[in-house]
């Protein structure tokens, strides 16, 4: 799910309310009456003075002025209206929507767009735009959570004049996985860096402080039990909007105490992290543990034609864990999603029917993993897909039928292929696509000619 404008605009309806609270528990602030609203000229001294101040806790030297305005709520809002209909064309919207559905992450026909767009401009705090390099903020806040605010958002307007973060952030397209983890990186950088802009007085940094991510988990949160709208998002919506500030908090402090601070951290920039995994497993990514490449047959041309590919992706491991845990719970999402290594998803729709169909390829970090995700994961399709009859289940093998279509999961040596709305015929077809030996069949169903060769075909191709 292409999640780039959604993770660039969350810190206008959750980050700054958080970081009020966060502000407010300041020692620099104790309990002071909160400031009147600023004049634009007040508003401009205090933007600069932040900036410099920021620059130096970053290391990164000012190499522009920096465009910066007050703008009006309405202002705001179409902007980020316009923002949001300008980076995702509708047959995202409808990859993403049925991608989502498939993997029951999503209800059937929730309607993500148009909630997407109320969830993001119900409260607008302030931004910073990459491609006019302008920092705006609301003309409502007053000046003491303008600060708190401003210095998140200028951390964002640093690191662009010296990395150009759009284009880096883009650069790894279409693999929405690697994506999420340069958004984290941006925006728990943002939040470290707004932490060290609060507590310089005390001379304290995020290097200084204990495990950050209860902290910023336990404020958000908050702030989303008082969104209205937030509180009615289903949990994968909620949880992908916070994973670039809790996972990214996270990932950014345990850098910041690997190193010598921040002019360490900026070489981030030049070497990446290539997946949800290595923001999730800091250690795997200072090791340089990569993700495994996958690739997925084409199933275009299977049943005589007629399905659409609407997207090829990657789900990565935040996904996978918000998989299992949507069906069976966090506890077992989190025993299983850290033996993700890699995998491609691809989301199919027939032109003439309109089902949709969903192509799931994962490779895991070992066998044994490989034979625990089997397990786990026919018990989550079991638990997705309620109406279903034929249940077959072999050491590696599993199908049952739905109204929807045929659900098919097969594990051999360390990866998965899950087919979710096709028929046997269409999966036979794509694992002797992937050359992978014949999948196991029911005996009433399986030519003897087709047994023999079954029997002979070796374990690993």
């Amino acid at each position: 799910m292409n999640r780039k404008i959604l993770l660039s605009l969350l810190a206008a309806v959750l980050l700054w309310p958080a970081a009020v609270l966060l502000a407010r528990q300041s020692p620099s602030r104790g309990g002071e009456a909160q400031p009147a609203k600023p004049a634009p000229e007040e508003f401009l001294r205090a933007a600069d003075e932040v900036l410099e101040e920021v620059s130096r806790i970053l290391a990164l030297p000012v190499k522009y002025p920096l465009k910066k305005s007050l703008r009006s709520r309405e202002e705001i809002r179409a902007y980020v209206v316009s923002e949001i209909r300008a980076d995702r064309e509708p047959v995202k919207w409808e990859a993403d929507q049925k991608a989502l559905e498939r993997f029951g992450l999503l209800p059937r026909d929730f309607p993500l767009e148009q909630f997407m767009v109320d969830l993001l401009t119900e409260q607008i705090a302030g931004l910073y735009d990459p491609k006019q390099r302008e920092f705006f903020i609301a003309d409502w806040i007053g000046m003491g959570e303008l600060r708190t605010v401003m210095s998140h958002e200028l951390v964002h307007a640093l690191q662009d004049q010296h990395f150009e973060i759009e284009k880096w952030v883009d650069a790894v397209k279409p693999n929405d996985d690697a994506m999420s983890a340069r958004h984290a990186v941006l925006e728990g950088a943002g939040v470290a860096g707004m932490l060290d802009y609060m507590l310089r007085e005390q001379k304290l940094s995020t290097r200084d402080l204990p495990d950050l991510e209860p902290l910023i988990r336990a404020q958000m949160g908050g702030e989303m039990e008082k969104n209205p709208l937030m509180a009615k998002a289903p949990p994968y919506i909620r949880d992908s909007l916070l994973f670039p500030y809790l996972a990214g908090t996270f990932f950014v402090q345990h850098l910041l105490k690997q190193g010598q601070g921040w002019s360490d951290f900026n070489r981030v920039f030049q070497r990446p992290p290539d997946s949800t995994r290595q923001i999730l497993h800091p250690d795997l990514y200072l090791k340089g543990t990569g993700a495994i490449a996958v690739t997925l047959p084409d199933a275009s041309r299977i049943s005589g034609g007629g399905w659409k590919k609407l997207d090829e992706n990657v789900m990565g491991e935040f996904g996978l864990h918000s998989i299992l845990q949507q069906q069976l719970g966090g506890e077992r999402a989190q025993q299983l999603s850290p033996a993700w290594s890699g995998d491609l998803y691809g989301i199919y729709q027939h032109e003439k029917t309109g089902k949709s169909m969903l192509l799931f390829r994962l490779q895991l970090d070992s066998e044994s993993s490989a034979l625990r995700f089997f397990g786990v994961y026919s018990e989550a399709l079991e638990t997705k897909h309620k109406n279903r009859e034929g249940l077959f289940r072999r050491p590696n093998f599993f199908s049952f039928q739905t109204p929807d279509g045929g659900v098919f999961l097969y594990c051999r040596g360390q990866e998965c292929f899950v087919m979710e709305g096709g028929a046997r015929s269409d999966f036979d077809a794509l694992v002797s696509d992937l050359q992978w030996p014949a999948a196991p069949v029911t005996p009433s169903a399986a030519p003897k000619s087709r047994i023999a060769s079954r029997l002979a075909a070796p374990a690993h191709s």
